[in-house]
């Protein structure tokens, strides 16, 4: 099928003219040495422990067939308690055949997504239950909001992937509202996205919903994947039985699955980071060995989400030092197993402030230093994870442009270094003029999407306007900008058809 008829994005001007200045659309590489922070030893001590987490206390599972596969691959398995014990040997072989990387394929070719070795990939935010703006403030996740938050997305070339509802359409039946975001992810945007794996179900859908937006087979697309999801194990050891279903479905039909242990220090782990990193690293490892027992060669991914909690409150917090080193660490980990890693950005504010910004800007440099291939809710993640919000989202995407282009290597060619440049200036004189500064002007140096560079006086003239307002300003013009991507009317039809015909099975009480 052509890719006119699959459906393509239209190429965004991405400096100059009437619409806001960002980046072009391009494939984020680290050319860089990840930041070592664990010494080899330290690393092998932390896998021996959890080595030992899982031969002497095992993970609890609830689900029979995850019970099944791990007892007849050799594990020690407890059915009276559940429990689930594997060796080093059962981890061994499993990541022996787990690909080092991957590719994701939208609807879009020319969107494809290489996740693994030095390519970074950054997500749009999932699964708040609420959203905000400053114009209409806090509320309920909805469908509407839900919709704009794709378009934005699309619009903005520093978001890659679209994740796992970032926002809840509370509005909409809980069973089936999985359907109506799958159709608008792909109706409104041509990013792949991660499909929800609670349940084998919702996996499906996700997996059958991307094969017809790209006019191919189910089978077709086990060779080439398209949808993503990610597997929560419920940390202290614990692996539920809709999670395993959703791991299994995905695993079956070739989609990839990041395994990530939701681990917080003082919480659902001792309070050490030492601690911490073992009991991640179990869990993690644990999902992995599930990933090829059901179909060896599954591509898989190692997700890190370890963070610490306020010990006066109990509240979760984001972009500390603790969470900064665990990004860090997690990464020499993955690495060491040869698995591609997917860690966070995350912050606690409550609102787009100050403290958003540097939590966010910390965790960022974290997750980009330890080698991050995936950062998960990169943009628009409020309050600790239970707010979608618009600003927050102009905010990180301006980050985000900042760390490309950090990224992007520094040419040290002659003509860079312009030692004739340096000659054509007398002592004393400036570059303003000089011919190697003109012929470079209008891209030599990053132009923001957000920060206002002006002085202080023009600032003032213009209405003063802070940060915050500004964002407030771009994402309505971005929503105004939006340009929605080409789909063929015969491949939405087939969608609708798809949502209609579900709803009525899951409402007649199929899975």
């Amino acid at each position: 099928m052509s890719e006119e008829r699959r459906g393509g994005r239209r190429q965004k001007s991405s400096r100059g003219g009437a619409g806001i200045a960002q980046l072009p659309w391009r494939a984020v590489e680290n050319p860089y040495a990840s930041l070592q922070m664990a010494t080899e030893e330290e690393v092998e001590a932390i896998h021996r422990t959890s080595m030992r987490i899982l031969s002497e206390l095992g993970i609890r599972v609830m689900g029979g067939r995850v019970l099944d596969l791990f007892e007849a691959a050799g594990a020690i398995v407890d059915r009276s308690e559940s429990t689930i014990r594997i060796d080093e040997g059962m981890v061994d072989a499993a990541l022996a055949t787990v690909p080092s990387s991957f590719t994701l394929t939208s609807r879009n070719p020319s969107r494809r997504l290489t996740i693994g070795g030095r390519n970074i990939t950054f997500g749009l935010v999932a699964g708040p239950p609420n959203v905000h703006d400053c114009v209409n403030g806090r509320r309920a996740g909805n469908m509407r909001d839900y919709e704009n938050f794709i378009r934005l997305a699309h619009h903005f070339n520093a978001i890659h992937i679209i994740g796992n509802q970032v926002t809840a359409p509370q509005e909409l039946p809980a069973n089936n509202r999985h359907l109506d975001t799958y159709r608008a992810n792909l109706t409104l945007s041509d990013l792949s996205f991660h499909c929800t794996a609670i349940g084998r179900g919702r996996a499906m859908d996700g997996i059958n919903m991307m094969a017809i937006a790209r006019g191919i087979t189910v089978d077709q697309m086990a060779k080439d994947p398209g949808v993503i999801t990610i597997i929560s194990v419920n940390s202290p050891r614990l692996f539920d039985d809709s999670m395993g279903d959703g791991l299994m479905a995905m695993a079956e039909h070739g989609q990839p699955v990041t395994v990530t242990p939701f681990t917080l220090m003082g919480a659902m782990t001792p309070v050490t980071l030492a601690a911490a990193l073992a009991q991640q690293n179990a869990e993690a490892l644990f999902g992995i060995v599930l990933t090829q027992l059901v179909n060896p060669g599954a591509p898989v991914m190692y997700g890190a989400f370890t963070s610490n909690v306020d010990m006066r409150s109990g509240a979760p917090a984001f972009g500390t030092p603790e969470n900064t080193k665990a990004n860090i660490v997690s990464g020499q980990l993955a690495r060491r197993y040869r698995l591609p890693y997917r860690t966070s950005n995350a912050n606690a504010s409550n609102v787009v402030d100050l403290q958003a910004a540097y939590e966010t800007g910390m965790a960022t440099w974290g997750a980009v230093m330890g080698g991050a291939n995936m950062v998960y809710h990169a943009a628009g993640w409020l309050e600790g994870g239970l707010t979608a919000s618009y600003e927050k989202l102009v905010l990180d995407v301006e980050i985000l442009q900042n760390m490309m282009e950090i990224l992007r290597p520094i040419d040290f060619s002659d003509a860079e270094l312009g030692f004739d440049a340096i000659a054509s200036v007398p002592t004393g004189g400036h570059f303003f003029g000089a011919e190697h500064t003109m012929a470079r002007y209008e891209s030599a140096f990053y132009r923001p999407m957000l920060s206002d560079w002006t002085n202080y006086g023009g600032w003032e003239a213009a209405g003063a306007k802070d940060a915050l307002t500004r964002a407030t300003a771009i994402w309505q013009q971005a929503l105004r900008d939006y340009e929605e991507s080409v789909m063929d009317p015969a491949i939405r039809e087939e969608l609708d058809a798809y949502v209609a015909r579900r709803k009525e099975e899951i409402g007649a009480g199929e899975p």
